[in-house]
């Protein structure tokens, strides 16, 4: 929450932060999520790429979102990044 101060009327309040109170700030299961079944991100392959590297691993180069952070959290365990 950002707290506010309104100088036309002098009076305090409190905004609520929009994106933290539509996301609720809950990580969703990667295979709840909407686009799951698209192709991973240019993000996603770059940063497995540096994961995959660091763990001497080969990572497939037709993976979804979802299987891409799965993969992610899996070499950022393994690796010891990102966490």
């Amino acid at each position: 929450m950002v707290q506010t101060f309104d100088t036309t009327t002098g009076k305090d309040g409190v905004m609520a932060d929009q994106a933290n109170a539509e996301s609720g700030n809950t990580i969703k299961d990667p295979a709840d999520w909407t686009t799951g079944d698209e192709p991973a991100t240019g993000a996603q392959e770059s940063y497995l790429n540096t994961l995959a590297a660091e763990a001497h691993e080969d990572v497939p180069d037709d993976l979804t979102k979802a299987d891409a952070s799965r993969k992610i959290d899996e070499l950022q365990e393994k690796t010891g990044r990102g966490r």
